[in-house]
């Protein structure tokens, strides 16, 4: 039976690839702070309590060595650095990092004050950030840290391949962006605001597709970097509709204008020009995604839902609340349902306010 390891296994990227390699015959052990935090999906696992940046715990995760070392929590080039000494004892490696390392023509990137603009679907050969090793929790630093580490590791030698996602959704996401619908349905709000129509397209990546293509790459080992991304890239409107309908929900579509100059209909996945990530890469080795951005989403929402607190326990927009554990503070300003309805009565009197 072949062994993996999974650095982070805890986390959304971590529990979606545990599940998939324990589903196809794979001895899997994970790391983490906390095994309270090992979710009941993945409980066949071996959980090693692990810091990140704890050289001689990361040795002791590994023991005799593995087939294969997934790192979902390697973000700078230090980090990348603690994993060379256990090279020696893996069969190949996966890094997880982002799409944010990509820039255009301009030298822009997602994380730039100026949006970027690509010329069609970005391939792995794009122009990436400078690579830099400051605080990787700034907006500049983040993708300068992942490229040095992605730099660091690939020029090691060994068998390393290099994920770039976007977007990732699923079950166990700290960040969970589908909440922004995924609230307004349960709370049976009447309407949706969209900014600039709902046309903001930024490619989503299924944490089940990812660990999709973890998979394919443990089955053929390589030194690459590869894009993650769900076999459709779907707009804003999509979106909400997806997850509207995964919560048999309905409601009115405020497709507002850019130039309308309204803060309402902000969404995650607003882009001033679309990024889609050309995924003809994974295709040659054998990975074959699971499902479209509709079909994966289900497993993040229906996650969201068991964990709700009723309606009438709520925050400061009413109706239901975000899970425990998870970031609040992203979503603030995302649920104005006074400012909403009052739109609505001046703009939709037809649409009955909340």
């Amino acid at each position: 039976m072949p062994r993996a390891l999974i650095i982070g296994g805890t986390g959304l990227v971590g529990r979606a690839a545990a599940r998939r390699l324990l589903d196809t015959g794979w001895s899997v052990d994970v790391t983490g702070r906390d095994a309270s935090h090992l979710p009941s999906a993945i409980a066949d696992t071996t959980f090693t309590t692990a810091d990140r940046d704890d050289a001689a715990a990361l040795r002791r995760a590994l023991g005799g060595g593995v087939d294969l070392l997934v790192d979902c929590l390697c973000y700078t080039p230090a980090q990348a650095r603690l994993l060379l000494p256990l090279m020696d004892d893996v069969g190949s490696t996966v890094m997880i990092s982002s799409k944010a390392v990509y820039v255009d023509d301009h030298g822009n990137h997602t994380n730039s004050p100026v949006a970027p603009h690509f010329n069609g679907p970005v391939t792995e050969t794009q122009p990436t950030m400078t690579a830099g090793d400051g605080d990787f929790q700034t907006r500049e630093g983040y993708g300068a840290n992942k490229v040095a580490a992605e730099n660091l590791l690939l020029d090691s030698g060994a068998p390393v391949t290099v994920l770039r996602p976007s977007k990732i959704h699923g079950a166990g996401a700290l960040r969970p962006r589908e909440w922004v619908f995924v609230k307004r349905a349960l709370d049976r709000r009447p309407a949706v605001f969209l900014a600039a129509r709902g046309a903001g397209t930024d490619h989503t990546t299924a944490a089940v597709n990812l660990a999709a293509l973890i998979e394919a790459v443990a089955a053929h080992p390589g030194r690459r970097i590869l894009n993650s991304a769900d076999p459709d890239a779907p707009s804003a409107l999509e979106i909400s509709r997806a997850i509207a309908h995964a919560l048999g929900h309905t409601w009115t579509e405020v497709l507002l204008d850019e130039t309308d100059g309204n803060a309402l209909g902000a969404h995650p996945w607003e882009a001033r020009y679309p990024i889609v990530l050309d995924m003809t890469a994974a295709a040659t080795i054998g990975y074959v995604p699971v499902g479209d951005y509709a079909t994966t989403v289900v497993d993040e929402v229906d996650w969201l839902v068991q964990q709700v607190k009723p309606a009438g326990t709520g925050d400061g927009a009413g109706g239901v609340r975000l899970p425990a554990g998870l970031d609040a503070d992203f979503f603030d300003g995302y649920f104005d349902y006074p400012r909403e309805d009052r739109y609505l009565a001046d703009h939709h009197p037809d649409a009955d306010a909340g």
